[in-house]
């Protein structure tokens, strides 16, 4: 009786493990499409469709009929409180569930930092009113701030679900000193990458080219705006961020524990971005393929987290 009741415990054990699982790659694939419709509030300028309110949109909880940006607005404020409520939850769950030096409890907890920053910073762009057409040095460095945050939480949640997929006892560091420079080093590029895009992103928003000859010639004219004489940046911090990547795909062969699709989808990944990147360029950024360009970049730095994961942590089985 006492081995049935053991063995209908561990069932128990094992299949609320597997819902946890899901529901950390659920919540980290739910906020990727809460960042890609924030990306579609700042494209079509309805960051300042609630007006200076915040959290409530023009001072009510619930909006009525209103116009197409305050709606646009309104879904992006409703559907990030949930992606906090299903942080918590995941932080609550993981805690509860795993057990004490666990390392995928310190991970969502970090996860949940980064969300309560992700909404004081949000909250700063509608109070300070940086949003819709504002052009200002001090909204291009809280949309930075921003971005970063952004991709520090998609890291945290991403590793979270890696280390709660793995269904180890404990993970030990295994990687080299030089290894470790490298992937701190790599993975900033890569950030940098990212938040250089959102400037751009920001600048093709605000002063929109009229041809790809113009586009060009904004670039390099000393007549034109800060944010769009600093667009060849983005390509440059590619550059470093593509060969962070290359180093990766060469290391994979050199260590057989790497898991070969992980390391296909991060090349897949990586050449569809850049073919989305010129075809940015060449289109003069509309906001659809600005979405998708953005919705692959959070796919390619997730799969570089785990996959920087996967070369950092060994794991042991007790």
């Amino acid at each position: 009786m006492s081995s049935m009741s053991n063995a209908l415990s561990v069932q128990k054990q094992n299949t609320s493990g597997r819902s946890l699982i899901h529901f950390a790659w659920l919540t980290l694939a739910y906020n990727v499409g809460v960042i890609i419709w924030g990306a579609y509030v700042r494209a079509t300028g309805s960051g300042a469709g609630c007006g200076s309110h915040w959290p409530l949109c023009n001072g009510e909880i619930v909006v009525p009929a209103a116009p197409t940006k305050t709606l646009i607005e309104y879904t992006h404020r409703v559907t990030s409180g949930l992606a906090l409520i299903s942080v918590i939850a995941l932080v609550i769950w993981c805690w509860r569930t795993t057990r004490r030096g666990n390392w995928s409890r310190p991970a969502s907890a970090l996860a949940l930092a980064f969300m309560l920053n992700e909404a004081f910073l949000g909250a700063l762009l509608v109070k300070f009113n940086y949003v819709a057409q504002n052009a200002s040095t001090a909204r291009a460095v809280v949309l930075s701030l921003h971005f970063a945050n952004t991709l520090l939480l998609l890291a945290c949640l991403a590793t979270t679900a890696y280390l709660l997929s793995s269904r180890a006892c404990d993970f030990v560091l295994r990687a080299k000193r030089r290894d470790l420079v490298l992937i701190a080093a790599g993975l900033l590029a890569v950030m940098t990458m990212g938040v250089t895009g959102s400037l751009a992103a920001l600048g093709d928003t605000l002063f929109p080219a009229q041809s790809l000859q113009s586009s060009l010639h904004q670039d390099f004219s000393s007549a034109s705006f800060y944010l769009l004489r600093i667009r060849f940046l983005h390509p440059l911090a590619a550059l470093l961020g593509g060969a962070y990547i290359l180093w990766l795909l060469t290391r994979h062969f050199h260590n057989q524990r790497s898991r070969h699709r992980l390391f296909t989808a991060v090349g897949v990944l990586l050449g569809a971005q850049v073919i989305m990147g010129s075809a940015n360029v060449l289109l003069l950024a509309p906001v659809w393929l600005q979405l998708v360009h953005l919705a692959v970049a959070d796919c390619l730095w997730i799969s570089l987290v785990v996959v920087s994961a996967d070369l950092l942590f060994a794991t042991s089985w007790s």
